[in-house]
């Protein structure tokens, strides 16, 4: 894989190219989560907005609005004719019927395109996006996932492109700058991939969590956030709850944090109950399962490891808690979020 450029030195310009023919679902999927991510976590989780990952802009042939496919009102950021260089361009699906030729269409996108691979620019294309890729020639030797109904358009109109017809997301061509992904909905491997491309694994992770992309056969509760936020109605608690988040592996979490306050045992368990709703060792066992999940995410210590480094030397006790949690033994979540980034 190419280099991942740095997003601390200036935020990638990414287009979304699109024509009347597009799916509102591919572009404002593309949209929604492009367009937070690096952001929207840290809002979760500390009400404090992160640095967004890319500068997203909709792109059509002109800045004119226009209705897209459903007859859904669109207004462009930019017409292309405005844009001389965008650090990635995703080509949205296209639709038409697959009897009909694509030869000819869209010539003014098409050059576009050309203008800003030659410029340096990423390619993308979704499902039948990738259509426009290939008028353009820049497939031709190329492997392309395109939507499974349209396999037989491509040979008959562009013999010279290697069709990935298992494919939901092609990377063989990336050190070409092409990426392609295939049926409608594969927009959501390849918005994925050009978070880890440009932001690293980790906002990769972040963002499957958001958004609950991929497998969610295992129901919600893998993506979910488990850690109830700081609160700031009752100073003795909040000073516990920031003392605690910085020393959650300590041997009788409760009991310190009950003498650190002040307070008796009882009344500090019933002022953490106001303050935060939930009892202080739950708040305790969901600290540590969320820093857990953080070390899964680096994926570098062993689980064993992983337990102790959170405060449980017995790793039945935290595997059996952890899967209590979130649904999911360690082994499984390091399964289901880290691998598929690594």
């Amino acid at each position: 894989m190419p280099d991942i450029m740095d997003p601390q030195s200036r935020t990638p310009i990414l287009c979304l190219l699109t024509t009347p023919e597009t799916s509102p679902s591919v572009l404002f999927g593309l949209f929604d989560v492009l367009t937070s991510a690096g952001s929207v976590y840290p809002e979760m989780l500390e009400g404090k907005t992160g640095n967004l990952l890319f500068d997203v802009k909709i792109v059509a042939a002109t800045k004119a609005p226009f209705r897209c496919f459903g007859n859904i009102l669109l207004e462009p950021s930019a017409g292309i004719d405005e844009l001389d260089f965008a650090d990635v361009v995703i080509v949205c699906d296209m639709f038409q019927p697959i009897d009909a030729s694509p030869r000819g269409r869209y010539p003014n996108e098409i050059e576009w395109l050309k203008r800003m691979h030659r410029a340096g620019a990423l390619l993308g294309s979704v499902c039948t996006g990738s259509l426009a890729l290939a008028e353009a020639g820049l497939l031709d030797g190329l492997e392309s996932a395109t939507h499974w109904a349209y396999h037989k358009v491509f040979r008959e109109h562009y013999p010279k492109v290697k069709l990935r017809e298992d494919a939901i997301l092609c990377l063989s061509a990336e050190d070409n700058r092409i990426i392609t992904a295939g049926g409608t909905t594969s927009w959501q491997e390849l918005s994925l991939y050009l978070i880890r491309r440009f932001g690293g694994p980790k906002q990769a992770i972040l963002t499957t969590k958001v958004f609950l992309l991929g497998d969610r056969s295992d129901g919600q509760l893998p993506f979910a956030l488990v850690l109830p936020p700081l609160q700031a109605s009752d100073a003795a608690i909040s000073d516990a709850q920031e003392w605690i988040s910085a020393n959650y592996a300590c041997s009788n979490p409760v009991s310190q944090m009950a003498a650190r306050s002040g307070l008796t045992p009882r009344t500090f368990a019933r002022r953490f109950r106001v303050a935060t709703g939930i009892d202080p060792i739950a708040y305790v066992q969901s600290l540590r399962i969320e820093e857990a999940r953080q070390l899964l995410d680096a994926d570098g210590l062993s689980i064993e490891e992983i337990g102790q480094a959170v405060g449980y030397e017995d790793s039945t006790s935290f595997r059996r808690l952890f899967k209590r949690k979130l649904g999911l033994t360690p082994a499984a979540y390091r399964r289901k979020f880290i691998h598929p980034f690594t």
